[in-house]
């Protein structure tokens, strides 16, 4: 095997390809991995939550971390991570053309809900929220099969 990294319009390709990715958040030194469907537009990754611990922590600390990977045929794989700030698109006045943009994104793809909207909703809350992942930085790596 080799491995090589993935210069920007390859870690782009796998993005825009992509629609699960590992989302990793932190508060207080604790650090806390979760699945998410996403769709990446320009410098964004798009998403859906219900309200719960990613988000408490996101509000927390916005710095986080998107892992996505994809594997091929003999042990080939490739693999993009981002680190960016999240962004909530809340559903207030000024937000709708940024919310609308987001679920104009998310539903063109099949359970786009999932696994975000797949928990129990506590009495009171707001029953979801759109946010968005800022590309701050994205490295890939590669690993192609030697002949």
């Amino acid at each position: 095997m080799i491995i090589a990294a993935l210069n920007k319009s390859e870690c782009k390709a796998l993005l825009s390809s992509a629609r699960l990715g590992r989302l990793a958040c932190c508060n207080n030194g604790q650090p806390y991995v979760v699945p998410i469907q996403f769709v990446a537009e320009g410098a964004y990754l798009y998403s859906f939550s219900l309200l719960g611990q990613k988000i408490d922590w996101m509000r927390a600390n916005p710095l986080v971390c998107v892992q996505v990977d994809e594997f091929g045929k003999n042990r080939e794989w490739r693999s993009v991570v981002v680190n960016g700030r999240y962004e909530e698109l809340p559903d207030r006045i000024g937000w709708k053309t940024e919310r609308d943009h987001a679920w104009s994104l998310l539903s063109q793809h099949a359970n786009w809900w999932e696994p975000g909207g797949m928990k129990p909703v506590p009495e009171g809350a707001t029953p979801h929220l759109f946010y968005r992942i800022i590309i701050d930085e994205m490295t890939g790596r590669r690993a192609e099969a030697v002949s």
